[in-house]
């Protein structure tokens, strides 16, 4: 999802399919946040504060804190061990789930995100990183 929001060109970060559809931009936020909350409950462990950023703010900053998520799911999400799978967690309000159904849920919210970076990208006529021909 980060080399995704790296490959959008800056000047379609604006761009949304239909008027009904949010941003590209607006997209890469919810990345991020969906990322320090999903990841903060699935491990357990406190996820920094959100920037405050708006979607109109710059490609570079979006990225960034795109990338910046993902370093953070990547450390928190090192830090589980089987022994706390069955646990219940709050994963929405007045919801709970196994510590590791939170965890089919992060990683379906991944695929559904990136499935909708892909169209974004392609309806730009930029080739999604998972669709670019392999380098041998």
């Amino acid at each position: 999802m980060s080399a995704a929001a790296d490959a959008m060109p800056a000047d379609k970060f604006s761009f949304k399919p239909t008027p009904d559809q949010i941003t590209f931009a607006h997209l890469t936020l919810h990345i991020a946040e969906s990322n320090l909350l999903f990841c903060s409950k699935v491990s357990g462990v406190a996820a920094p504060d959100a920037l405050k950023l708006a979607e109109t703010d710059s490609k570079d900053k979006l990225v960034a804190n795109v990338k910046t998520s993902f370093d953070f799911c990547s450390s928190a999400l090192a830090k589980l061990d089987d022994s706390k799978l069955s646990e219940s967690i709050a994963l929405f309000p007045n919801r709970s789930f196994s510590r590791a159904g939170a965890m089919f849920i992060l990683s379906g919210s991944w695929a559904d995100h990136y499935s909708a970076q892909s169209m974004y990208l392609r309806l730009n006529g930029v080739l999604p990183p998972t669709a670019q021909p392999a380098t041998h």
